[in-house]
């Protein structure tokens, strides 16, 4: 059952761990999915990367904070992958580590990321980049709390295995999920005026 765990206790809600990495044909679908949409993951990466240095003024400190920013964006991405290709019942130590890498480098993005913008608010030139800086902030304390709410509801199953600790803490899970996937969505109010064009590059000549 995906709702089984080492206590033994009653639990109604698997974690997306359980749900997506012990089953088929849920792990395949996941697997593709996350495949898919990895290419375009890494196209925002490096449009955040202009992006940032568009708005952010052109100091050294900025300049690496940006390249900082970029990295935990890309490693996050990376982790995404493996803890995805890797689940935990084929190799439980190394998706853990996955994870751990995943969270870390998700939750240091989403911070540094507002960090950044707060400080330089006056120079997001459109009322849609002013949308999206408030929607990261919003999403970025909803991530956070129910990150750390959720470890709580971890804890307390593990050390007591007190029944239904977990499927409130796959709930938190989930919501971690969605406001992560939310937070990257606020792209559509950033980037709301660009095209992606795959053309034929033509010379004068020709």
């Amino acid at each position: 059952m995906s709702t089984a765990t080492h206590c033994g206790v009653p639990n109604y809600l698997p974690s997306i761990s359980s749900a997506i990495g012990e089953f088929v044909p849920q792990r395949y679908i996941w697997r593709t999915a996350i495949a898919l949409h990895s290419a375009p993951r890494f196209l925002l990466a490096a449009m955040y990367n202009s992006f940032m240095r568009r708005v952010l003024p052109n100091f050294g400190s900025y300049q690496g904070l940006i390249k900082l920013n970029t990295t935990f964006n890309v490693v996050e991405n990376v982790a995404l992958l493996g803890l995805s290709f890797i689940s935990s019942k084929e190799n439980y130590t190394l998706h853990k580590v996955f994870f751990i890498v995943f969270m870390v480098c998700s939750e240091l993005y989403m911070v540094l990321t507002c960090l950044l913008l707060k400080d330089n608010k006056s120079r997001l030139t459109s009322p849609l980049e002013r949308l999206a800086y408030v929607k990261k902030k919003q999403l970025m304390f909803a991530n956070l709390t129910s990150f750390f709410v959720a470890l709580y509801f971890f804890y307390r199953h593990n050390s007591y295995c007190e029944p239904g600790m977990y499927s409130i803490f796959a709930f938190l899970e989930y919501l971690v999920v969605l406001t992560n996937m939310g937070f990257h969505l606020t792209a559509y109010y950033d980037f709301h005026n660009h095209d992606l064009v795959v053309g034929e590059w033509k010379t004068a000549s020709s």
